[in-house]
C-alpha cells in the first residue's frame, strides 16, 4: 500500500502530524494521503502519561477544541509541591518557592489515552486512515532512503514457523515516513544509529514512570488538585537515585498516583516498582488513597535528556517526532504539548515538500529550521540544564539550581549543565551496594507485581516469538548475576525477568507475556544485551483512562 505520508505510532505527535497534514491539504487544495499505523489493539491502548496537559499546541491545532468536546474536563485549580525527607514527614513549599515551569494554572488534568482517542476521531474525520493492531517491524530502506515500513507477520509460532491463519506482513510505502513510536522506539533507535543522528548530542537520559488510577472517597477528592513531590523514597540528600512523585485529581472522584525514577540510579538492588508501592504509604498520598479502590496500573519509560540530548531528527525520507526524538520538557514534567508541536512542525515541512512537487525520499531540511524558530525550541532551551543538575547535585540542590534558573534568570542562565554518562553505565557492583529490603505489600495501598500487571489488561499471544531478544543468552547468568545480582529482576515493573533454579542450575527466564512495553530493560541493562522489538500487533497492555 502506498501513501504520501506514513505515520508510525498513534500518540499525540503522530496524530497531530496527521491532522495538520490534512488541514494544510484542505487549506491549499492539495491531495495528501495519510496513513497511521499503531501497534496497540486500539488507539490509546498503549498510551500512558501522568498527565497534566498544557493546551498550547492543541489551541493551535484545533482552536475550537472545546466545541469539539475534547476530553479536557478537570482544569488545574491548585498546585502543591512537597519535599519528602522521611517515610512520615515532608516539607511543603510555599507558592513562591515552586519553580515557574511547575505552576500549572491554565493546564488540565487528563487521560492522555482518551485525548489520543479523541485526536484519532478528528484525524479520521479529516480523511486520515488509521490502522490499530499493526506493529511496524522493519524499516524499508532503499539506496539509503527510508521508503516506509514492513508490518510484522501475524500468526508466527514461538519457533518462528507459520501457524494456521498465518498472514505475512504487508509493506506500507510512502514518500515520507514520520516515526512517532514514543520513548525508545525500536525503529527510531535503529534510525538514530544508522544515520548517526546522535553525533554531537549528549547521551540521551531516561526515567521509568509508574502510575495507578484510583477511585477514592468523594470527601477526599479535590478535582483539579495537582500534587508533586521529590525526595523519599528515593535519595533524600545525595544523587544516588533521583526522581519524583505525582498525585493528580481527575473528574469523577478519580486520582492518578505515580512515581518517576531516573534510570541513572546506581544501586542495582533498587526496585522502582517497590519504591512506588511504599511511596503510597506516605501520609501526603495515603490521606487521599485510604479507603479507595485501585482501578488500573501501568509503567512507561520517559525520555528526559532535553535539548542537549536531542538528536538530529531528519534523514532521507522522513523524520523522528515526539518522544521518539526526545522533545519532552522534563522541567515541566510534560511532553504531550511538545510532542504535538513537533508533529505539527513536521507536517508543515512535509506539506511544503509535497506542494513543491517532491516525489519523496529527500531530507526535510526545513524541519530543523522550523523547530529553531518555534516556541518549542525556546521552551526546551530554557530547561536544558534541569536533568543534568538533578543528576549531579540531587533533588534538593539540583532543584534549587533549577529554581534560580527559572525564577531569577527566566531560563536564560549563563551556565549549562551536562550529563555525559549513559544510564546503563551507572550501576555499582552488587558487592559495593547496600541491599534494599522492601516491605511486603498490604493489599490496601501497596500491591505485588502480578496483581498490578493484571490491572494493566496486558495480553500477548503466548505462541509467538519472544519480543525481548538477548544478543548473548549467556550474559544474564554469567555476567549480570555475579556483578549486579541481575538487576532486570528489579528494574522491570512487570515481573518479566526472573532468575530461577539453584546454584549451578540457575537460568534466566523471560515471561514475555507480562511485558507492558515500558522499554526499561532496553535502556537500563548494564550489558546492553536486551533488545526490545515489537511483538505481534495488538499485543501488550490495554490501558483505559490512563
Amino acid at each position: 500500500m502506498e501513501y504520501d505520508v506514513l505515520v508510525v505510532g498513534a500518540g499525540p505527535a503522530g496524530l497531530s502530524a496527521a491532522c495538520r497534514l490534512k488541514q494544510i491539504a484542505a487549506e491549499s487544495g492539495q491531495e495528501i494521503s495519510v496513513c497511521v499505523v499503531e501497534k496497540g489493539s486500539e488507539v490509546g491502548a498503549h498510551i500512558l502519561s501522568g498527565a497534566v496537559f498544557e493546551p498550547r499546541a492543541l489551541n493551535e491545532l484545533f482552536p475550537n477544541w472545546k466545541e469539539l468536546d475534547a476530553p479536557l474536563n478537570a482544569p488545574v485549580k491548585r498546585d502543591e509541591l512537597h519535599f519528602f525527607y522521611s517515610p512520615q514527614k515532608s516539607f511543603r513549599f510555599l507558592d513562591f518557592m515552586i519553580p515557574k515551569p511547575m505552576h500549572n494554572h491554565g493546564n488540565y488534568v487528563i487521560s492522555l489515552g482518551n485525548l489520543c482517542r479523541w485526536l484519532a476521531t478528528q484525524a479520521e474525520g479529516l480523511g486520515v486512515e488509521i490502522y490499530p493492531g499493526f506493529a511496524a517491524q522493519e524499516i524499508l530502506i532503499e539506496d539509503d532512503v527510508v521508503r516506509g515500513v514492513q508490518i510484522g507477520d501475524l500468526g508466527v509460532g514461538h519457533d518462528g514457523q507459520p501457524k494456521d491463519g498465518y498472514t505475512p506482513g504487508m509493506e506500507l510505502r510512502a514518500k515520507y515516513t514520520l516515526f512517532s513510536e514514543g520513548c525508545r522506539g525500536h525503529l527510531g533507535k535503529r534510525l538514530i544509529e544508522r544515520y548517526k543522528l546522535a553525533e554531537g548530542a549528549d547521551p540521551q537520559h531516561y526515567a521509568i514512570g509508574l502510575k495507578e488510577l484510583w477511585e477514592i472517597d468523594p470527601s477526599r477528592h479535590e478535582q483539579g488538585l495537582v500534587v508533586h513531590g521529590a525526595g523519599w523514597p528515593l535519595s533524600v540528600t545525595g544523587t544516588d537515585s533521583t526522581g519524583g512523585s505525582f498525585l493528580y485529581h481527575l473528574e469523577n472522584n478519580q486520582v492518578v498516583v505515580g512515581l518517576i525514577v531516573d534510570l541513572s540510579y546506581t544501586n542495582p538492588y533498587l526496585s522502582p516498582f517497590d519504591d512506588f508501592q511504599r511511596f503510597k504509604h506516605h501520609p501526603v498520598a495515603a490521606k487521599y488513597l485510604e479507603g479507595g479502590k485501585r482501578l488500573s496500573y501501568g509503567a512507561r519509560a520517559i525520555v528526559k535528556g532535553g535539548l542537549n540530548a536531542l538528536p538530529k531528527t531528519v534523514f532521507p525520507g522522513g523524520a523522528l517526532i515526539g518522544d521518539d526524538a526526545g522533545y519532552l520538557n522534563f522541567a515541566k514534567i510534560k511532553g504531550s504539548h511538545t510532542a504535538m508541536k513537533s508533529g505539527m512542525l513536521a507536517a508543515e515541512a512535509v506539506a511544503e515538500k509535497l506542494k513543491a512537487g517532491s516525489e519523496g525520499g529527500d531530507v526535510l531540511t526545513a524541519l530543523p529550521e522550523k523547530f529553531k524558530a518555534s516556541w518549542l525550541f525556546d521552551e526546551l532551551d530554557k530547561s536544558r540544564s534541569f536533568g543534568a543538575a538533578i543528576h549531579k547535585f540531587g533533588a534538593l540542590i539540583g532543584g534549587t539550581i533549577n529554581w534560580i534558573e527559572q525564577n531569577i534568570f527566566g531560563g536564560k542562565a549563563p551556565w549549562s549543565f551536562r550529563d555525559l554518562k549513559k544510564d546503563h553505565e551507572t550501576l555499582k557492583l552488587a558487592k559495593d551496594s547496600e541491599k534494599i529490603i522492601y516491605p511486603k505489600p498490604d493489599g490496601k495501598l501497596s500491591f505485588d507485581k502480578l496483581s498490578s500487571v493484571f490491572l494493566s489488561s496486558t495480553n500477548h499471544e503466548e505462541d509467538q516469538p519472544v519480543h525481548l531478544q538477548l544478543k548473548d543468552p549467556s550474559i544474564p547468568i554469567a555476567k549480570n548475576l555475579p556483578m549486579y545480582d541481575e538487576p532486570a529482576q528489579r528494574y522491570c515493573p512487570a515481573g518479566v525477568y526472573e532468575v530461577v533454579g539453584e546454584a549451578k542450575d540457575k537460568r534466566f527466564q523471560i515471561n514475555a507475556q507480562n511485558c507492558v512495553h515500558c522499554k526499561t530493560c532496553d535502556i537500563k541493562d548494564p550489558a546492553q544485551n536486551i533488545n526490545w522489538v515489537a511483538p505481534e500487533g495488538g499485543g501488550g497492555p490495554n490501558y483505559a483512562n490512563m
